[in-house]
C-alpha cells in the first residue's frame, strides 16, 4: 500500500477518533508526569516534559510501526501482559499523583513552603525569590516524560489496536511505520493540551485539583488493566428470564456450527449474555454500525479482534467446555459472555 495514504488514514484516525480515545487510556502517564512545578519561574518550562513524552511516544510508534509491517503478529502484546502493562501503568499514577498531594499539604502561597516550618535554613519566606535549580536538574525529568511516552505503546486505546492491524497488513516496515506515525501525529494535539492544562493548574492555587485528576486516571489505568485480565470480581449476571436479561442464543445450522450475532455498540455489547451448547463449534458475528468506541477492539480468549467501523467480522472458536467464556473491549470497560450449556 502507499506509504503516503497508510500516513493519512493514521493521521485521519488519530485527528478524529483516536483523541478522546488515547487521552483517556494514556493520559494518566502524561498527568502523572506535569507534578507541580512549585514556581511561576518555570512555567516556561512547562513544554518540556510535554513535549518530551510526545517525542518518545512518537519514536516508540514508529518502531513499532516498522516492526509490525515486518514480523505482523509475531511482536504483538496478548491481553493478557497488555493488561498487567496497565496495572502497572496506573499503579506507578496514582504512587505519583499521592506524592504530589502530600507535598502539596505543606506547602504555602505559590506552592513553596511556609517560612520557619523546617525545610531547611535557606528556604526563602513566601514570595521571596529563590534560586532557580541548576539547568542540568531536569535531566531525569525528562528522561522519564520520554521514556513513559515510549511505554504508551504498551497500553494502546482501541484505535491503536485497530492502526496496529493496518500496520500488519501493510506488509512492510515503511508502510507500518508510516500508518503508526500518523496516528501519533493525530493525537498529539489532544495530548499536549491535557499536558498543559495540568500543567497550568499544577503552577496555581488548583495544584490540589491536578493531584486528584493524575489520582483518578491512575485508577481508572489499573481499573481498566484489573477488568481486561478478568481479575475482578463481575457483578452477577441477572437470572435467565428477568426482563433486566439481555440475553441471546446460539443457532445450530447443518453442519454443525453454532452461530451468534452480537452487536458491539459504543454503550457495551448487545446482547451481553449470550448461551451457547458445549461441545460444539462456534461463529460469533460481532457487528458495528458507526461504532468509534473502545468496543471496536476485544480482547476474546488470548487474541485481539478488531471490528470495523459499520460491518461484521466473525469468530470462530473450537467447541468448548460447560462454563462460561469471558470477553472484554480493548479497554477493559466493557464485558461480555457466552454461557456454553449442555446439550441432553
Amino acid at each position: 500500500m502507499n506509504p503516503a495514504a497508510l500516513f493519512a488514514g493514521g493521521l485521519a484516525a488519530g485527528l478524529a477518533a483516536g483523541a478522546a480515545s488515547c487521552a483517556a487510556v494514556q493520559g494518566g502517564l502524561l498527568i502523572g508526569l506535569v507534578s507541580p512545578s512549585g514556581s511561576p519561574r518555570s512555567r516556561p518550562r512547562a513544554l518540556a516534559p510535554v513535549a518530551a513524552f510526545l517525542t518518545g511516544r512518537l519514536a516508540a510508534h514508529t518502531a513499532l510501526g516498522a516492526l509490525l509491517g515486518l514480523a505482523g503478529a509475531v511482536v504483538q502484546v496478548g491481553p493478557r501482559v497488555r493488561a498487567a502493562l496497565l496495572v502497572a501503568a496506573g499503579t506507578t499514577v496514582s504512587v505519583l499523583a499521592v506524592r504530589t498531594l502530600r507535598r502539596r499539604r505543606g506547602t504555602g502561597c505559590d506552592g513553596r513552603p511556609p517560612a520557619g516550618c523546617g525545610h531547611g535554613h535557606d528556604e526563602a519566606p513566601c514570595g521571596a525569590p529563590r534560586h532557580p535549580p541548576p539547568s542540568g536538574s531536569s535531566a531525569p525529568a525528562l528522561a522519564r516524560a520520554a521514556t513513559a511516552g515510549m511505554a504508551t505503546i504498551f497500553v494502546p486505546c482501541g484505535v491503536t489496536l485497530s492502526m496496529e492491524v493496518v500496520a500488519v497488513s501493510s506488509g512492510s516496515a515503511l508502510g507500518g511505520a508510516a500508518t503508526l506515525v500518523g496516528l501519533a501525529l493525530g493525537t498529539a494535539p489532544a495530548l499536549a493540551a491535557l499536558g498543559l492544562l495540568v500543567r497550568a493548574l499544577a503552577s496555581t492555587r488548583l495544584a490540589a485539583l491536578a493531584g486528584v485528576a493524575a489520582l483518578a486516571a491512575g485508577l481508572f489505568t489499573a481499573g481498566s488493566g484489573l477488568r481486561l485480565g478478568g481479575w475482578l470480581p463481575d457483578l452477577a449476571p441477572p437470572p435467565p428470564g428477568s426482563r433486566t436479561a439481555a440475553t441471546g442464543r446460539a443457532l445450530t445450522g447443518a453442519d454443525g456450527v453454532q452461530r451468534l450475532t452480537i452487536w458491539a455498540t459504543a454503550e457495551g455489547f448487545r446482547p451481553g449474555i449470550a448461551v451457547a451448547a458445549a461441545g460444539r463449534p462456534l461463529d460469533i458475528a460481532f457487528r458495528t454500525k458507526d461504532n468509534r468506541g473502545c468496543t471496536r477492539a476485544l480482547a476474546i480468549g488470548e487474541h485481539d479482534v478488531v471490528l470495523p467501523v459499520t460491518g461484521e467480522r466473525v469468530v470462530r472458536l473450537p467447541a468448548h467446555p460447560e462454563g462460561r467464556l469471558r470477553y472484554a473491549c480493548g479497554m477493559g470497560m466493557y464485558v461480555g459472555f457466552v454461557r456454553f450449556e449442555r446439550v441432553p
